[in-house]
């Protein structure tokens, strides 16, 4: 039971945790998409167009667990990852929801769904396909059961992050683990941290405190900016 819970039900719970933080910009571009249908025809829009994103969403994934196997690939996943954990926390990865243009009929509001989905679900994907350490089903069942959360319960989401931004910095903080024990878990380098077990844990404190320092002091310098530039037009 214990093996089951660590190598399954765990992970499974770190892809729907990681999933629903990343998923932010994700909900916006849904709202934003079917914004200018009415009534059922919203529906079948925001249903068709996460089917396919989802759909999509699980083909990418499956492709980068199977890339992840390549040399130096799992090292250079978990270096954007890390990358991809302090724009989370700067809101540096929300910038680009804004662009995203309202679809006039079904087809074009599901086809804009489903096109912005799969540009800005690069995140979603290095996290999960690094979260599910080469396990396809924890991959699909992730997915399948936190995507149409992000869809019904967007909104709730949001309003959550925003009244407890702490919930970001844990969010940033598991993007940190996942990304460090991708880059320990990399073929060249796992012999060497296998051998030092105390720089292994080092390394992973490091990573996420590090992550965690660098994003809390670009939002004080951003929230210090903000008079200024109010004051200024």
């Amino acid at each position: 039971m214990n093996t089951t819970f660590t190598d399954f039900i765990l992970p499974l719970l770190n892809i729907i945790f990681l999933d629903l933080i990343l998923a932010g910009d994700n909900a916006i571009v849904i709202g934003l998409a079917a914004r200018n249908l009415r009534g059922d025809t919203q529906k079948k829009a925001i249903l068709l167009g996460t089917g396919g994103a989802i759909i999509l969403r699980i083909i990418a994934t499956i492709l980068v667990v199977w890339l992840l196997k390549v040399p130096w690939l799992l090292l250079f996943g978990g270096l954007l990852l890390i990358l991809i954990a302090y724009k989370l926390l700067t809101g540096e990865s929300n910038e680009e929801a804004g662009d995203i243009q309202a679809g006039g009929t079904l087809w074009a509001a599901v086809r804009t769904i489903i096109v912005a989905d799969a540009a800005m679900g690069l995140d979603n994907v290095i996290a999960i396909a690094g979260a599910a350490n080469h396990n396809i089903t924890l991959v699909i069942v992730g997915l399948l059961i936190s995507v149409p959360i992000v869809v019904w319960g967007s909104t709730l989401f949001i309003k959550l992050i925003n009244r407890y931004p702490w919930i970001i910095y844990i969010g940033s903080a598991v993007l940190g683990y996942t990304a460090s024990t991708m880059i320990t878990g990399e073929k060249r380098l796992e012999p060497f941290f296998g051998q030092h077990p105390v720089l292994h844990v080092l390394f992973i404190v490091l990573v996420i405190a590090g992550i965690l320092a660098a994003g809390h002091w670009k939002r004080h310098l951003d929230h210090k900016k903000v008079p200024h530039s109010g004051t200024s037009g």
